[in-house]
């Protein structure tokens, strides 16, 4: 049972490791102009890190793995994701046209 649930970690936190450098690709690719991208990387990366001292013979993640600083990503991939907060995409500015014609 315990072999099972080991080759069934290492087979998880394999397919995570490859969508993490898929995701990466496609924010290479975009110039990281996607924050939904940016956002499922961070959290796929996230699962990983928090999955790697469980699988062992496993390679350490092929990123900085710091625990502490992804946990401080999760604070703001929903901001980053919908666009909200800091991550706010700007809008540009309105202004009033009045009448232009001069008064008769």
């Amino acid at each position: 049972m315990e072999a099972a649930r080991a080759r069934q970690r290492a087979k998880a936190y394999e397919e995570l490791t490859d969508i993490a450098s898929r995701l990466q690709l496609l924010v290479r690719l975009e110039n990281g102009a996607d924050p939904h991208v940016g956002s499922a990387l961070h959290a796929v990366r996230f699962a990983v890190t928090m999955l790697w001292p469980t699988t062992p013979d496993s390679p350490p993640p092929g990123y900085s793995h710091d625990s502490e600083y992804l946990h401080h990503l999760a604070g703001h991939w929903r901001e980053a994701a919908l666009e909200i907060g800091e991550f706010a995409v700007e809008r540009p500015a309105l202004r009033l046209v009045g009448d232009t014609k001069p008064p008769a």
